[in-house]
């Protein structure tokens, strides 16, 4: 009873970070990705380098970056003091906002791609009809390029639920607070315990299997 409840609470933290994360990349990701495909405006170069960068540096420097931001005396951390948020480091909060930071990337460049491969031809006709730009994009560009909008949902799904360096550092290690699976896994081999270890990483591993066999099911259809 004691080992489940080690495994569940994780676990549960997790797939909450995970699926809040998931959700926002998902609003977020698919406005940035439908600029970024269909409009061409100064800077764009640098804001699709910005929006990829967390995919390229090392976790720890996202999470030191997000340490200077949401700090009480960073751009954020700051405004949050002012609107009665007495810090949000070393929450589950700060750990979501983490897995969302470097989770984005993904859905960006994954969105991105499919939005760019619908025919122009189609939108086009649909402006002909009549349709405004914001009818066209709900109605037409992204149920055609769902596939792709959902495997990016996916894999940034994935991400979230497996992100550990930048957690360690907005949200430390706290457990059955900020203590993620990753998190939990890290402190399990700290220990020397080897048996909630390997229990812990099954189950990572299977969310991953499951994730990898979605995502192949949606590149099929």
């Amino acid at each position: 009873m004691e080992t489940l409840q080690t495994v569940m609470t994780p676990l549960l933290l997790t797939l909450r970070i995970a699926l809040v994360t998931t959700f926002f990349v998902a609003v977020l990701g698919v406005c940035i990705s439908y600029l970024l495909a269909k409009r061409d405006f100064a800077g764009k170069w640098l804001a699709d380098a910005f929006v990829t960068l967390p995919m390229v540096l090392p976790p720890t420097v996202t999470g030191y970056l997000l340490v200077i931001l949401l700090g009480k005396n960073g751009a954020i951390g700051s405004k949050l003091l002012l609107l009665g948020w007495n810090g949000i480091l070393f929450t589950w909060q700060a750990a979501a906002i983490a897995a969302f930071v470097v989770s984005l990337p993904l859905m960006v460049k994954t969105a991105t791609s499919a939005i760019g491969a619908v025919d122009r031809s189609v939108e086009e006709a649909s402006s002909i009809l009549g349709r405004s730009e914001l009818e066209t994009a709900l109605f037409i560009t992204l149920p055609l390029a769902k596939k792709g909008i959902l495997a990016g949902c996916v894999l940034s799904f994935a991400r979230a639920v497996g992100e550990f360096g930048a957690t360690l550092m907005v949200a430390g290690n706290i457990p059955g607070k900020t203590s993620t699976m990753s998190l939990s896994i890290y402190n399990a081999y700290q220990t020397g315990n080897s048996e909630l270890a390997n229990l812990l990483v099954l189950v990572l591993v299977a969310i991953s299997l499951i994730t990898i066999a979605a995502t192949n099911k949606l590149g099929e259809r």
